[in-house]
């Protein structure tokens, strides 16, 4: 049934309320498209076939009871394969878990599928979640629907790829660094990377710490939210995680009044009076015309709709790539150490001592740049660097936190370009790490300072070949994750029309 295809959450739960479409039939179709189209895209590395019509047969089984089937009821999910599902593969895209099976579901994984949500299966992603194209990977290179010969953007290239294509109407990623909103813009949807703790990590297999965030990928603002509804709260397995300031005490679900109160017909009012200050830091000659152009009609449309636009420097935030790359590959030496043919992962034949069976395990299981990180947070951490390195990255993450936070003393939000470029051509840049890593530039601020951060996609680029679409990134406080999705969603409604549908897409309605 192709006419289900691309459909959002709100246009699916109506079909299935209204008794037009099952539940089983949803999942279906959608599995037919991936199996027909995910040939030339490579966005899943498995499907988890039985366990979505598991899931849809009890949907519709709720529904013939005349129950609630959820917030998600119906809804097709992909997962990005470094959350964990129960009696399924768990990859993280390395040969050294190519055959793990994951023996309990992840926290958020738990939350999607109580809300109704049809598992499709377990997306493609950059080994152990290290990459921003997508293209460190053990397995296929997944393809951005827009031009099969692009990158996705990564490391949650997969459920980027899903949304887009139109194989689920939503996608779950991880973002340590831009993961999520890297692959959103470069595939025209949109993604969130929340607060830091305000969703479980239990279950999430760690790249970094105290950066990793789980997140949702939609085609709607609306959409997104909804998700993170879903999402969020306190998890006694994550002694990271924080009860959402949006919640209401004691209640067992999140109080959904933030996506409850997204009224177009409010939207234009919402921005009058809005603080909105643009990062200046990176709106340098390195970010292409095109996307400066976008950004600049996006500061127009704010101004014309009342908003008070300003160009601000945050201070210390062109420090961030140096910091982020020292204290992300500093606490993935640790996380991965776990990787070493005994405990986790593939193990080498006939190992002559254990301190072999460590190196060859290793080496055969890690791809380049998993091996690079570590290589460098080993470094970072070792006697006599520690003090020089680790220890001063902190010290100067503190600043940007402490300058972020400044900073919306003044504003409500602040607008940024996500990018640098659109999505660029496979193999262009995986040879030249450094080009490669301030593809994040703009990205992983965020994460160091734990704010929320959304991309939205706000135009379409025609500089190449092919149409590219455009994202712009949104952030906003501590913990003001409501505000982040209601400023989002306000300029959702009032930016020039503009459909947003991959020929992948396309080609499937």
């Amino acid at each position: 049934m192709s006419s289900l295809i691309g459909k959002r959450i709100g246009e699916l739960k109506a079909l299935l309320q209204e008794k037009q479409v099952s539940a089983v039939e949803i999942a279906e179709a959608h599995l037919d498209h991936v199996k027909k189209s995910d040939s030339q895209t490579h966005a899943f590395l498995n499907l988890t076939e039985e366990l979505a019509k598991e899931q849809a047969r009890a949907v519709d089984q709720k529904i013939a009871r005349g129950e609630e089937p959820g917030p998600l009821g119906g809804i097709p999910l992909a997962l990005k394969d470094n959350i964990s599902v129960a009696d399924y593969p768990l990859t993280c895209g390395s040969k050294i878990l190519e055959n793990f099976i994951a023996p309990y579901n992840a926290t958020a994984a738990e939350k999607l599928f109580a809300a109704g949500a049809l598992c499709l299966g377990k997306a493609t992603l950059d080994e152990f979640a290290m990459g921003s194209s997508n293209e460190n990977t053990s397995f296929p290179v997944p393809r951005n629907p827009w031009d099969t010969d692009r990158v996705p953007g990564g490391s949650s290239g997969g459920p980027a790829v899903s949304v887009a294509s139109g194989y689920s109407s939503i996608g779950i990623g991880s973002d340590t660094g831009g993961s999520i909103r890297l692959p959103a813009s470069f595939c025209g949807i949109v993604g969130m990377k929340p607060t830091y703790g305000l969703v479980s990590r239990f279950g999430l297999t760690a790249y970094a710490s105290s950066l990793d965030q789980i997140g949702p990928f939609a085609r709607s603002v609306e959409d997104a939210a909804i998700t993170l509804s879903v999402l969020l709260g306190e998890d006694g397995k994550d002694a990271t995680s924080l009860r959402a300031p949006f919640e209401k005490s004691g209640e067992q679900a999140p109080d959904l009044k933030f996506v409850r109160s997204l009224k177009k017909e409010n939207a234009a009012d919402y921005l009058k009076g809005l603080r909105v200050g643009v990062i200046a830091d990176f709106l340098s000659d390195a970010i292409s015309p095109e996307i400066k152009s976008q950004i600049d009609k996006v500061r127009k449309v704010l101004g014309d709709h009342g908003a008070i636009v300003e160009e601000v420097t945050v201070p210390h935030i062109k420090e961030a790539l140096p910091v982020y790359y020292i204290v992300a590959t500093a606490e993935a030496s640790a996380n991965l150490a776990r990787f070493d043919g005994v405990r986790y992962g593939a193990r080498t034949e006939s190992p002559a001592d254990i301190t072999t069976l460590y190196n060859q395990s290793r080496e055969a299981g890690f791809g380049d740049e998993v091996k690079r990180r570590i290589m460098l947070g080993t470094y970072a951490l070792s006697s006599g660097y520690y003090d020089a390195y680790y220890k001063k990255a902190q010290q100067v993450r503190r600043l940007i936190k402490e300058s972020f936070d400044r900073t919306f003393e003044r504003f409500d939000a602040l607008l940024s370009p996500t990018s640098p470029s659109t999505a660029f051509k496979i193999g262009e840049k995986v040879d030249d790490p450094l080009t490669m890593y301030l593809c994040d530039i703009a990205t992983l601020p965020a994460n160091l300072a734990g704010i929320p951060g959304l991309v939205l996609p706000c135009g379409i680029s025609t500089a190449e070949a092919k149409p590219l679409p455009v994202g712009l990134q949104l952030l906003a406080g501590q913990l003001k994750d409501a505000v982040l999705i209601k400023t989002a969603f306000a300029l959702e409604q009032v930016l020039p029309a503009q459909t947003y549908e991959s020929p992948v897409l396309k080609a499937a309605i």
